[in-house]
C-alpha cells in the first residue's frame, strides 16, 4: 500500500510540474471557450491533420513494454485552439484512446517560422488491469491527461515530440487533410 501511495504521489507531482510549466502559456490567452472542442463543426479557417506516431521512447524501459503506435485526427481553429481524438496501442499492448477537447497551438516560437509548441488536455482510456497504476488518477481505465509537445512544420506537414510526463517521449507526424 505504501508503494502504491508513493507511486501515486510521484505521478501527481509530475502532473503538477507539467501543469505549472504550461501556466505561462495561458497568461496572454483570451478566456477559453471550454465547449468548442466538443463541437464537430468545421469552420472555413480550420486546419485538420492526420496524426501518426510510429515511435515512443521510454525513460525506464521494461520487458513488459510493447510497441507503441498512434493514429488520430486533430483540428486546429484559426485562433490556435486544438481538439481531436486518437486511437493507440499503449506501452503494454492494450488498445487505448485519448480524446482532447481542449488544447492550444503556439506558432512561430521565437520568430522561427514553422517552430511550434502545443498542449492538449482531455480524457485517456485504456490502462486497465494489471496496468491501471501506470497512469495517475485512473478510475476503471479512465484518467485525465495533459500532453505538451514541441515541433516543426513546413507546408502543413509537421513532426513533433510529445512529452508523456514521467513515462517517455513520443515522435509524431502530422499530415494535413484538405486545404
Amino acid at each position: 500500500m505504501n508503494r502504491l501511495l508513493t507511486s501515486m504521489v510521484s505521478r501527481l507531482r509530475t502532473g503538477l510540474m507539467i501543469a505549472g510549466c504550461l501556466l505561462p502559456l495561458f497568461s496572454h490567452a483570451q478566456a477559453p471557450n471550454w465547449s468548442d472542442g466538443f463541437s464537430l463543426e468545421v469552420k472555413p479557417d480550420d486546419r485538420l491533420s492526420l496524426m501518426y506516431a510510429p515511435y515512443t521512447y521510454h525513460y525506464s524501459p521494461s520487458d513488459e513494454h510493447r510497441y507503441v503506435w498512434l493514429v488520430g485526427v486533430e483540428r486546429e481553429r484559426a485562433d490556435g485552439r486544438l481538439s481531436g481524438i486518437t486511437y493507440f496501442s499503449n506501452s503494454f499492448g492494450q488498445p487505448s484512446a485519448y480524446i482532447f477537447p481542449w488544447g492550444q497551438s503556439y506558432r512561430n516560437l521565437g520568430g522561427v517560422q514553422g517552430l511550434f509548441a502545443k498542449w492538449s488536455g482531455g480524457l485517456l482510456y485504456g490502462y486497465v488491469e494489471p496496468y491501471e497504476n501506470k497512469v495517475p488518477l485512473n478510475v476503471n481505465g479512465f484518467s485525465p491527461a495533459i500532453i505538451p509537445s514541441l515541433g516543426f512544420e513546413r507546408n502543413g506537414f509537421g513532426a513533433q515530440v510529445n512529452f508523456l510526463a514521467a513515462a517517455g517521449l513520443m515522435l509524431q507526424f502530422n499530415i494535413p487533410l484538405g486545404r
